[in-house]
């Protein structure tokens, strides 16, 4: 029997629960981890039926049943209504789920959406799940991409204000980012030798200096030696073009909303975000928690099942 996949069902006010739920339905061999009542509670709100069982270690889960390993939010919750109180089980879930990754219990996991300010009531640092696997794998190098079936953006940098992006932005980082995209394309996507886009950081790509120096001082260096270590990387180009070309594997931005605009317009809900240069298998949804939504029907499990599929598949690559 193949390791399951563990999924964390998020911030449990949001539609975490609804898409974990929907996804249960129809998939096989998922662990979910979070409060088993609330997801009851959820599945019943939507007129859903499950068969839910505790988590056992080696089980076969089939679609229709919902195994959950239960972590107890401290307060009763309300859908839409974020709790202060109940950011610490939503911490827990995500501690307790990346060490039993790590330890080979699951061969992948995969994240419903958390509201960052609500988990920073349990923890002032919280960035976002990328940064907090990093921080719980002791990894140097880890990089967001998201990507649907073809279309794949990565950044240089994640969850920062915009003010701080330029000095934020070095050789060496742009050197690391690229080479950790370069390796997992091969490793995770069994793409030989990909084709990489990279943008500038200013309008035009600083028009030889005009328009802003990054480019010429920091950028074009590190493009480089990329291209000296044999990797095939091409730019700065332009970001308000860049995305206009499609032969290339991936496209390498340099902040959050310079990549990620373009790619949730083009994709949204169907795309998937991957954590590269982790030991683990880590994707997650492309979307936020959506309270308006939290048990209205109206949330869509796609991009859920875009991740799960997506992490299948980073798993057969791997043999995990």
């Amino acid at each position: 029997m193949n390791k399951p996949i563990l999924v964390t069902t998020g911030e449990p006010a949001g539609i975490g629960p609804d898409i974990c739920i929907m996804v249960a339905k129809h998939m096989d061999n998922l662990v979910f981890v979070g409060d088993t009542s609330v997801l009851q509670a959820r599945a019943k709100l939507l007129g859903e039926t499950l068969e839910f069982l505790n988590y056992e270690p080696n089980c076969l889960v089939k679609a229709g049943q919902m195994m959950v390993y239960h972590i107890p939010c401290q307060e009763t919750v309300i859908p839409g209504t974020l709790n202060p109180k109940n950011a610490k089980a939503v911490l827990e879930m995500l501690e307790w789920s990346c060490l039993k990754v790590l330890q080979g219990e699951f061969c992948a996991l995969v994240t419903a959406p958390v509201n960052k300010a609500q988990v920073q009531h349990a923890d002032s640092n919280f960035l976002g799940h990328t940064e907090y696997f990093q921080k719980l794998c002791h990894s140097p190098q880890v990089v967001m991409m998201l990507s649907d079936e073809h279309f794949r953006v990565a950044l240089i940098t994640t969850h920062i204000p915009l003010k701080d992006v330029a000095k934020s932005i070095t050789q060496e980082r742009i050197i690391s980012v690229v080479q950790t995209i370069h390796q997992g394309l091969e490793k995770d996507w069994g793409l030989k030798q990909p084709k990489i886009a990279i943008a500038g950081l200013n309008p035009h790509a600083g028009e030889d200096g005009a328009l802003g120096r990054e480019e010429i001082e920091v950028i074009m260096p590190a493009v480089d030696i990329l291209k000296q270590q044999g990797i095939d990387i091409h730019g700065p180009l332009s970001a308000d073009t860049m995305f206009l070309h499609k032969d290339y594997d991936v496209f390498v931005a340099m902040y959050h909303d310079q990549g990620l605009s373009v790619l949730k317009y083009a994709t949204f809900g169907k795309a998937a975000n991957i954590s590269m240069g982790l030991p683990i298998i880590r994707t997650s949804v492309d979307h936020g928690t959506a309270l308006d939504l939290a048990g209205s029907h109206l949330a869509k499990p796609d991009s859920m099942m875009t991740a799960i599929n997506m992490a299948k598949m980073i798993a057969s690559h791997r043999g995990a």
